[in-house]
């Protein structure tokens, strides 16, 4: 059997593959064997005694399964962890993600009027310092907040009120003292006419 090596080499570089792809007639080889150029090389092609065989395929079909498996967390024990905990999920990246989706609820809610200035401010200062976990707990505070300040000026309210009322009562009774001293002090001044 002939050693067809520079023929392969040739129809590599003629046919524009790796070696490999080269496919050679086996019942033609010693016809092939004479072939020593690229011209001859190419007068083969065309007759069909060499050929390019197609590019294998390479399947992902496991590669799919497995990361589908992934997305749903499997693979991921302690056996298949490389990096720590921070280089596989950085906990700035985590801090990052929080704050804002905070900050963005806090612009939200200054934005339609839920919230003044003050409060925004309260909280945007609160949640850079660490102070809520997530946006449901944020949620959660700014309520309490808005309530108690409802609360806190309901109170106010009362003690205006209370206030302008015990004056009131306050004046009245002054009225009253003025008057019945005034009468008190006519009276003896009608006696002694």
């Amino acid at each position: 059997m002939a050693f067809l090596r520079l023929q392969k080499r040739l129809a590599a570089t003629v046919l524009k593959c790796g070696k490999g792809r080269v496919w050679i007639d086996p019942n033609e080889t010693n016809e092939v064997a004479l072939a020593n150029s690229r011209k001859n090389i190419r007068k083969l092609y065309n007759d069909g005694l060499i050929m390019k065989r197609q590019v294998q395929m390479h399947s992902r079909s496991r590669c799919k399964r497995m990361h589908e498996a992934k997305r749903k967390g499997r693979h991921s024990g302690y056996g298949k962890r490389k990096g720590t905990a921070n280089a596989r999920m950085p906990s700035k990246v985590l801090w990052m993600r929080r704050t804002r989706v905070l900050r963005r609820l806090l612009r939200k809610y200054r934005e339609a009027k839920k919230i003044n200035k003050d409060i925004y401010h309260y909280f945007y200062l609160t949640a850079k310092g660490n102070m809520y976990k997530n946006k449901n707990v944020l949620i959660e505070a700014i309520h309490k907040m808005k309530q108690e300040k409802i609360r806190e000026k309901q109170l106010e309210e009362q003690r205006d009120a209370r206030k302008i009322k015990a004056t009131e009562k306050k004046e009245k009774r002054n009225h009253r003292k003025q008057v019945t001293m005034g009468i008190v002090a006519d009276e003896p001044k009608a006696k002694k006419d």
